[in-house]
């Protein structure tokens, strides 16, 4: 059920959003107040963090197939995983649980990224490619694999497959930021020649 060519902003994909970037505090506070102990507050805080990104299709699915899709919504949506995503590797660094160079690699890629694409909204659009969708999905995972206390419980293997995940994601990051800016510098030729 549309709203006309007008959707009104605060719509549930919206408000979902909205919901998801509030988590962000909610998850620092649970894991800041376990401190490393690795106790019920960090699976709390581990869980949290897990919801309020495996949500993140939803919100875009109930916009699309109810055809409520918002400027705000488009602008939002990718905002609200970069606040998480972001908290998450800011926190795991304060904890000393993951070395600060991958955390501000990782954030000055998608803080960069993410500007760029709402300055150049207004000239052209560049989709998402299949490279930047593929690094958001180990980025979770890496980020909730590294956040879950597994060790005491599955075993010190878990760490090596930790770093091969935040590895994976650190590369992905870094190639689709490049390929990202291939694109748009290809948009950017083609959006020149269509004018007259």
């Amino acid at each position: 059920m549309g709203h006309g060519s007008a959707p009104r902003n605060l719509n549930l994909p919206n408000v979902i959003t909205v919901v998801r970037m509030l988590l962000a505090p909610v998850f620092l506070w649970l894991l800041f107040a376990d401190a490393g102990e690795g106790g019920g507050l960090r699976w709390a805080a581990t869980a949290v963090f897990v919801v309020a990104i495996a949500t993140d299709g939803i919100d875009g699915y109930i916009a699309r197939s109810r055809d409520i899709v918002t400027d705000l919504g488009k602008l939002l949506d990718p905002i609200a995983d970069k606040v998480l995503t972001g908290a998450a590797l800011v926190a795991l660094s304060i904890l000393s649980e993951l070395p600060w160079w991958i955390t501000i690699v990782i954030l000055v890629r998608e803080v960069g990224i993410t500007v760029h694409r709402m300055v150049v909204l207004s000239d052209h659009v560049v989709a998402a490619a299949w490279m930047g969708k593929l690094k958001t999905v180990v980025q979770a995972v890496a980020i909730s694999v590294a956040l879950a206390p597994l060790a005491p419980v599955v075993g010190d293997w878990i760490m090596v497959v930790n770093v091969v995940l935040m590895s994976a994601a650190l590369v992905l990051t870094v190639a689709s930021g490049v390929d990202y800016m291939a694109a748009e510098a290809r948009g950017a030729r083609a959006a020149r020649r269509s004018r007259p």
